[in-house]
């Protein structure tokens, strides 16, 4: 999506890859410390019911502002999830190497499992949820199938491509994949229509509309410039989520 040359008298910033990814982390990190630490730390939220928490906040205004913080936080934290999506399509557009690129995103998916259930349900194992990077290595498997159909035209390679995403729907509902159905939405948007902006766009921001602020991302994808400097080391990515999810987790065990 270059924008370079053909902005116009208002012209808008010139965002690569790298500004991207860092916005994205960052988002997720604000994010998972309103879940983490407010929610699951300050709060206490496993402790109530819905009804047991309203009338808790009732009598309680720091725990009222508490929510409060934490809910702000929630609608700040899905702005990452468009962008997460689109820089997946681009890396499996761009990548020399699909099966390197999907094995890194698994293993770290399954090295990840265990700081994301103990910073969110502080058990070593929880099947009630599972990390992000299970969803994006199942995105990544729908990639695939359907870029073997990429070129295909008609009704039944169209019903086969919606096929393929509605299987990758159902995989990340069965594991209760975080953030699962939006980002299989996005990420086959982002795919199908790659070279239909305006279509693309309209479809994407139709979808992020689950996480309420998601629209907004697509400013930052819209000044999107292809440029790819990897001024961080794409591996650092990868290991700051688990990292930052055990350092969540242990500032709530040892400060709450």
């Amino acid at each position: 999506m270059d924008r370079k040359g053909i902005r116009g008298p208002w012209r808008t910033p010139n965002v690569t890859a790298d500004g991207l990814k860092i916005f994205a982390v960052i988002i997720m990190l604000i994010q998972n410390i309103g879940i983490v630490i407010i929610e699951k730390g300050v709060i206490g939220l496993d402790g109530y019911t819905q009804a047991q928490l309203s009338e808790a906040m009732a009598k309680d205004s720091k725990l009222m502002t508490a929510a409060g913080v934490g809910s702000v936080m929630q609608l700040i934290g899905g702005l990452a999830v468009p962008i997460f999506a689109f820089l997946l399509v681009e890396g499996f557009l761009k990548t020399s190497s699909y099966s390197r690129y999907l094995i890194s995103i698994a293993a770290f998916a399954v090295i990840s499992e265990i700081p994301y259930d103990l910073a969110t349900s502080h058990k070593i194992i929880d099947w009630s949820s599972q990390n992000a990077l299970i969803t994006m290595s199942i995105c990544l498997l729908m990639l695939y199938f359907l870029g073997m159909l990429k070129e295909r035209k008609g009704i039944i390679y169209t019903i086969a491509k919606l096929t393929i995403v509605l299987c990758a729907v159902v995989w990340v509902t069965l594991l209760k994949a975080q953030f699962g159905l939006c980002m299989v939405l996005l990420v086959a948007v982002f795919y199908l229509f790659y070279s239909k902006n305006a279509l693309k766009t309209f479809l994407g921001m139709m979808v992020s509309l689950l996480y309420v602020t998601g629209p907004l991302s697509f400013y930052g994808i819209w000044c999107y410039t292809e440029e790819r400097k990897n001024i961080i080391p794409k591996y650092a990515y990868y290991i700051f989520y688990p990292l930052h999810l055990l350092i969540l987790w242990g500032i709530v065990k040892i400060f709450l």
